[in-house]
């Protein structure tokens, strides 16, 4: 009598700036068995022990049952990982020491285990998972990334809040303070972005006294001064714009001229895949029409990515391929 031995598995992971998620999938095919989800995955921002115990949560949640033993390959995407051996960058070195611990928890002893960068998880992604081609991330943070042979080999932009991150939420978010202040004391025109990010402060009805009004808008700023706090009020420059306003139009518009400009800063060739990811452009992102339109010069067409997570497992499917290639997509043997 022939014995069937149990399906290998593949676990992919997706560590973004807003959330982490992991799934584990057959190697050779079909659709999760399982996904799970945890807090913030960012390697630079979220403190190891705490990226390990996020890492572990999900982890565990998806291994249940005793299928540790059975994953052969394990693929995952950082956000803040940048590039293995990268002088100064110690988000990989972090990422992957979370990651480790994390698996060791739970039993998992896998032949290959890869650490990424997030946008190489979201490009593999796209369809026919392409090794070359262009990434376009906009949520909180944004940035453009050029792919080649299935790794991050240049970026434009994604250089943080500060110093960075044109176009992103953030930014929009931060635009329609400013703008708002401008209106207020006539350095720019008046917009109703200022009465409803009052609002969006809390502070009810529109004080009439227009020093009082500034105030909510500056300490209500400085009291969501976190990145991710303040580009929560992104929807509301959105909402105005949609309502006709021609100063969040504008901002709308430039964040998106913003965004097109770090994808011409990487020369996309004419037509390449370009994926995008994030809550702005992403699927039935709000900045993804005008993004689009930009983008046409070079005949590149967005295809949006709810996040990276298919491509983890795509990417971790491959590598467990025998047949595969060698080099990051190169094959792995099977777990002791």
């Amino acid at each position: 009598m022939t014995r069937t031995s149990p399906t290998s598995l593949v676990l992919g992971i997706d560590a973004g700036g807003s959330g982490l998620r992991a799934a584990v999938a057959a190697a050779d095919g079909g659709p999760p068995l399982a996904t799970a989800s945890a807090g913030a995955g960012n390697a630079r921002s979220v403190p190891e022990r705490l990226l390990e115990e996020r890492l572990a949560h999900a982890v565990g949640e998806v291994l249940a049952g005793g299928r540790a033993a059975r994953v052969r390959c394990v693929v995952a995407g950082f956000a803040g990982a940048g590039i293995p051996g990268t002088p100064g960058d110690g988000g990989h070195g972090t990422a992957r020491r979370a990651l480790d611990a994390a698996l060791a928890r739970h039993g998992v002893r896998a032949a290959d285990v890869q650490v990424m960068a997030d946008s190489e998880v979201a490009f593999a992604a796209a369809p026919g998972t392409p090794p070359d081609g262009l990434v376009l991330v906009a949520g909180t943070g944004a940035a453009a990334v050029r792919i080649r042979g299935h790794a991050l080999a240049a970026t434009a932009d994604g250089c943080g809040w500060l110093t960075g991150d044109d176009g992103s939420g953030f930014w929009i978010a931060r635009e329609g303070l400013r703008r708002a202040l401008r209106g207020l004391d006539g350095r720019g025109p008046a917009t109703v972005l200022l009465p409803r990010l009052a609002a969006a402060f809390g502070a009810g009805p529109a004080p009439a006294d227009p020093y009082a009004l500034r105030y909510v808008l500056i300490d209500g700023a400085r009291a969501a001064s976190e990145p991710a706090r303040l580009a929560r009020l992104c929807p509301v420059v959105f909402d105005a714009a949609a309502d006709g306003d021609p100063v969040a139009e504008g901002i709308l518009d430039e964040a998106a001229g913003l965004l097109a400009g770090s994808a011409a800063a990487l020369r996309p060739r004419h037509g390449e895949p370009l994926v995008t990811v994030g809550g702005l452009i992403g699927p039935e992102g709000p900045l993804l029409p005008r993004l689009t339109t930009r983008l046409s010069a070079w005949a590149l067409t967005p295809y949006p990515v709810a996040d990276g997570l298919p491509g983890a497992l795509a990417l971790a499917r491959a590598r467990a391929d025998p047949a595969a290639g060698s080099g990051r997509m190169g094959g792995c043997v099977p777990p002791a």
